[in-house]
């Protein structure tokens, strides 16, 4: 299987701004979730993900994000297996630098 590419946090801040085909996907826990979270990322965490997965649109491109790009991965590894078009943030929320939410 193909690499799972990975983007940088500046790129994930400009994708969110310039693509509507694009969704942040965030894996956390709920209390990392607690600390902040990209603007307008939909949140499921890592263990829910197979559960959840008919919440996710086929046709969008998921950007998939944790907190420091290892348990993104394992979900990006596991969304692309399914037929889902993915990335993964390098570096997780603890590279972000742009503005969360709480």
């Amino acid at each position: 299987m193909e690499e799972i590419k990975e983007v940088t946090p500046k790129e994930v801040e400009k994708l969110v701004r310039e693509d509507e085909n694009i969704v942040v996907l965030d894996v956390r826990e709920d209390e990392e979730i607690a600390q902040g979270m990209i603007e307008n990322a939909k949140h499921i965490p890592l263990r829910e993900l197979p559960y959840s997965i008919d919440e996710l649109d086929q046709k969008k491109h998921h950007v998939l994000i944790c907190r420091s790009g290892n348990r993104s991965m394992k979900a990006a590894t596991y969304l692309k297996e399914k037929g889902y078009d993915v990335s993964n943030m390098s570096g997780g929320m603890l590279a972000w630098e742009g503005e969360v939410v709480f």
